[in-house]
């Protein structure tokens, strides 16, 4: 269920929380994003879905979401002998919190264009009102 934005500003919030807030991201999706910035070299889906204990199928989707959402890069490796596998890597921390920022910046011009629509669709009403019970 969807909460409000005053219940959602009285939590207590970590910053990875941002990922769920912004993004949408569900917890293995954080998960998994954790996996990929502590470790030292890109990861496979494979060493991502044992590092979380989870089936590769469903790591692989948590990927994807990160994928989707510009959190993680994926570059291919080339077998010398023909074929190629996927490793995975968190993007530049600064990178991401600036597009956090963008979108942020985006909701709040968004909301206070919605609020000022609000004003003057109800301040018409009230001097309607004024007038009839004047």
């Amino acid at each position: 269920m969807a909460q409000s934005m005053a219940e959602l500003l009285q939590q207590d919030m970590e910053c990875e929380g941002l990922l769920e807030c912004i993004h949408g991201l569900k917890q293995l999706d954080k998960e998994c994003f954790r996996v990929l910035v502590e470790s030292d070299e890109p990861l496979t889906i494979d060493e991502v879905a044992e590092a979380v204990d989870r089936e590769r199928s469903t790591a692989y989707r948590s990927i994807q979401r990160l994928l989707e959402s510009g959190f993680i890069q994926k570059e291919q490796i080339n077998y010398d002998q023909g074929g190629y596998y996927h490793v995975y890597y968190p993007m530049d921390p600064t990178q991401i919190a600036t597009e956090m920022q963008r979108t942020l910046n985006d909701w709040y011009a968004k909301l206070g264009q919605l609020i000022h629509e609000f004003e003057d669709k109800y301040e018409g009403a009230d001097e309607v009102r004024t007038a009839v019970d004047g």
